[in-house]
């Protein structure tokens, strides 16, 4: 693949709030660029995307899905992620690996919880944008109040390149305002036509605001707009295409993906808009050998391979499927590649060009291109895959905090192994989900983003996995820190007639704020030889892993091994793992020890006339109000925090204060400090569970 083809691709994400529309997009997108040839809706669970059996019953789009399609002789690799704040690591992985996306918007609902936490992930790693104002033909619709939230809650500097004709049970048609022609459609069909002479001075006003705004970001457009010479559709195009690729505006379209409308028209704004893999640049990684070294690799087919693997799914036909994002070079099946994360080589069996649930082989993989490879055994979600001889480190995925922990056993010891497998491949899948033994109480713990996302995966083990289990409540995944510096010397000695067991450490533990758990030692002329110190290392983390007060995992903890001392005959590196993790459950309580749980960004969508009661009910769950703004007539936006441990049965209580007519969504904030009337309660709890598990 040469570099004119490189620039004829386009690697987008669909991404939006839930129920926004994306999912119905896709399919529009699908059938009208001749991928399918039969219309697939959501709510009936035959959305080509959709494939998860769990997404077709629930009619939300649990994993992201990626498909390959053709438009105006470019290539259109397109990711449709998931809207649920639960699912947001789908979201975080794909716009890693993106170079651009449409932004979809319900017309009704506007600018919604979910639509800011994606604008912000794509904020982070700057990929550049459009919006396509979604449900016009719905009651309540409105475009421009839609366009003045996104410039308000996003700053986006929205610029409409379309304007809808007619609105909600109207809405016929849509005017190009940079060709300034109107289509209408019948059924399936479109019909280009001059704008309507009533329209024509709205339309006008509009089409010099949008060039008036797109000069500041070209020469030639800006030097034609100000002596008034003829604005060809090329200028314009050409000066939005900058102002895109800049992050500077976001160019809005519209329409109805239901009703079909808009979606030909939004296809032309991706090919024209948005960044092929040439435009997004060279990529930037750190060399293996040496972390101060960075390393960039051209997106060209002439250069190094050098690929990012940002997905994994385990398929009952081809096992497992690992799709990448090729940066540079090419890969071809039958050879092998190198693992810079692992340090371990990899051979590739098989590409495979994936469409949703269906896939095609291919026999080789070139620089700007997404695909599925199978055959890899170690590799994981946020590795990098490259040629060995020319090794590099891509940048990381970020993964979120879990939320909600779950307590499940297998019903009988047959299905013991069966679970554990069934585990592995789901959290080797999911990388927000997470799994921990009780040694003490021999339960699983599985911990996810919410009640949701556990939902889902105890479904997926029951119905995919075909594993009987016993599952608990769902509990708050709380978390342990220290407030204070301690230090201590500890003594670890047994000695029978035998070889015995002797280590000693002099140590402090102080708090870490916002840096997680770390060790350092300042030991030195050999007090503790440098091979036992791993030993040192491995204790503290264990314990700091399984947690030293009531069980719950540290976080913010700081360990500096200072001095100590061994014995020739009756030390290893076992005895100092020992000694650390002894020596911190006699010290841990004169470090001020702090529960910590996890707190929520709340948003509520409520009518006038429920909220006084929907805002009492948040003070009653320990929340606190920031703001509430009027989002469209009659209703208002309520944002603010809260407790999830006073969350459970939200969802119930808020349809009965509002009769149904409210809605809510909640993600992630932060890790807050427990009151101390709370913390004792906790902690007791937790301990008389133990107790009675271990009973």
């Amino acid at each position: 693949m040469d570099q004119a083809n490189i620039h004829k691709i386009r690697n987008i994400g669909i991404v939006a709030h839930i129920d926004a529309g994306k999912t119905t997009t896709t399919e529009r997108i699908l059938f009208f660029t001749g991928m399918i040839h039969k219309l697939g809706e959501v709510h009936n669970g035959q959305a080509v995307m959709d494939f998860m059996k769990q997404e077709q019953e629930r009619g939300i789009t649990i994993s992201s899905a990626a498909i390959t399609t053709d438009w105006n002789g470019h290539q259109v690799n397109i990711i449709d992620t998931p809207g649920h704040i639960d699912f947001t690591l789908e979201v975080e992985r794909s716009l890693r690996v993106l170079d651009g996306i449409i932004m979809v918007f319900c017309a009704v609902g506007g600018v919604e919880p979910q639509s800011e936490t994606v604008w912000h992930q794509a904020d982070r790693y700057k990929v550049p944008r459009i919006a396509f104002v979604n449900k016009l033909d719905r009651s309540g619709a409105n475009m421009f109040q839609t366009v003045e939230a996104m410039n308000e809650m996003l700053g986006a500097h929205a610029v409409p390149f379309q304007l809808p004709i007619g609105e909600e049970d109207n809405f016929e048609g849509i005017i190009d305002l940079v060709t300034m022609k109107a289509t209408y459609y019948d059924g399936l069909q479109r019909v280009e036509k001059d704008i309507p002479a009533e329209l024509l001075p709205k339309a006008r006003e509009a089409h010099n605001s949008m060039v008036a705004t797109l000069a500041d970001y070209d020469d030639t457009l800006m030097e034609k707009y100000l002596e008034e010479e003829e604005i060809t559709i090329e200028d314009i195009i050409r000066a939005a295409r900058t102002a895109v690729l800049g992050i500077c505006i976001t160019p809005v379209f519209c329409g109805s993906a239901f009703k079909n409308r808009g979606i030909q028209l939004l296809l032309d704004a991706v090919v024209n808009y948005l960044p092929s893999p040439i435009d997004r640049g060279m990529v930037r990684g750190i060399d293996i050998e040496d972390a101060a070294r960075t390393i960039t690799r051209r997106p060209s087919t002439r250069g190094p391979f050098s690929a990012l693997a940002f997905k994994i799914i385990n398929d009952a036909f081809v096992g497992q499927q690992t799709f990448v994002r090729v940066y540079s070079g090419e890969l071809k099946a039958g050879t092998y590649v190198f693992n810079s994360t692992r340090c371990k080589r990899e051979r590739i069996s098989r590409i495979m060009r994936i469409r949703a649930g269906d896939r095609q082989d291919m026999n080789e993989i070139k620089a700007g291109d997404i695909a599925a490879l199978i055959g890899l055994k170690s590799t994981v979600t946020g590795d990098t895959l490259c040629a060995e001889e020319a090794p590099i480190m891509l940048e990381r995925i970020y993964y979120p905090e879990t939320v909600l922990d779950l307590r499940i056993e297998s019903e009988d010891k047959k299905n013991r192994d069966k679970l554990g497998t069934a585990l592995r491949k789901i959290a080797l899948e999911d990388p927000s989900f997470t799994v921990n033994f009780d040694e003490e109480t021999e339960e699983t713990i599985i911990s996810g983003m919410g009640e949701l996302h556990l939902d889902v995966i105890i479904d997926r083990l029951k119905t995919e996995h075909k594993v009987a289990i016993k599952v608990g409540e769902p509990a708050v995944a709380f978390r342990e820190t220290i407030t204070a510096e301690c230090r201590h010397n500890y003594k670890y000695k047994k000695q029978t007639g035998g070889k015995g067991q002797f280590a000693h450490i002099e140590f402090r533990i102080e708090p870490n704020p916002g840096e997680g758990i770390e060790f350092v030692s300042h030991v030195t002329g050999g007090r503790i030889p440098k091979e036992y110190i791993p030993g040192v290392e491995k204790g503290f983390r264990s314990a700091a892993e399984k947690g030293l007060v009531a069980g719950f995992p540290m976080v913010d903890l700081k360990f500096v091994l200072t001095d100590g001392s061994h014995h020739e005959v009756d030390s290893s590196e076992m005895t100092f793992r020992i000694c650390t993790t002894q020596a911190l459950k006699e010290i841990i309580h004169k470090a001020k020890p702090q529960l910590l749980e996890p707190m929520m960004k709340i948003e509520v969508n409520t009518p006038d006339e429920y909220l006084g009661d929907i805002i009492a009910d948040i003070h009653r769950r320990r929340g606190k109000i920031e703001s509430q703004r009027r989002f469209r007539k009659g209703a208002q936006k309520i944002n603010g925090t809260v407790p999830l441990k006073e969350m459970f049965g939200y969802a119930s209580t808020i349809r009965t204060l509002s009769s149904g007519r409210a809605s809510y969504s909640m993600e992630f904030l932060n890790y807050h400090p427990l009151p101390k009337r709370l913390e004792e309660e906790v902690i007791a709890e937790r301990l008389k569970k133990r107790e009675e598990q271990r009973g």
